[in-house]
């Protein structure tokens, strides 16, 4: 069992142990500074930490790209894959999502990521297989996931 939850200031040292090590203490508390304002690029966006039995196991971000249309960004950290952390955390992202008023998930996955695809399809994201170059240079598909 799972819970998301704002990230908080003391959280700063666990979260540069794990995904953010290239940056300083200070810098992660600025970033959960930034994730408290709820925005990025003038759109709605929040980042939760993944929560199981009172330790961090990962991360999870809601970005708005337009009115109705969400896409849902799942980082378990390393020691805690494959224990059904992201498919919990994405199951309650989509329904933040749908009490947000979004009616669309969509996501960008690379082509080469088997994990992500599985787990977008067992929770029932369809895609249309178009394969295109993103703007980091990845080779990536869309899998979209309707909210009604």
């Amino acid at each position: 069992m799972i819970l998301l939850r704002n990230f908080k200031k003391e959280d700063a040292s666990g979260l540069q142990e794990r995904g953010f090590s290239n940056l300083s203490k200070e810098q992660v508390e600025a970033l959960i500074c930034d994730w408290d304002k709820k925005q990025f690029n003038g759109k709605y966006f929040e980042m939760y930490a993944i929560v199981s039995d009172e330790k961090i196991v990962g991360t999870i971000s809601l970005y708005q790209h337009s009115s109705e249309v969400v896409s849902i960004g799942p980082e378990v950290f390393c020691e805690y894959r494959r224990k059904g952390f992201a498919k919990e955390a994405m199951i309650c992202a989509c329904q933040m999502a749908k009490e947000k008023g979004f009616k669309i998930v969509s996501q960008q996955i690379r082509t080469n990521n088997a994990a992500s695809i599985a787990l977008h399809c067992s929770l029932g994201f369809e895609t249309s297989g178009l394969v295109f170059t993103n703007a980091k240079g990845n080779q990536v598909s869309i899998y979209l996931k309707c909210l009604i």
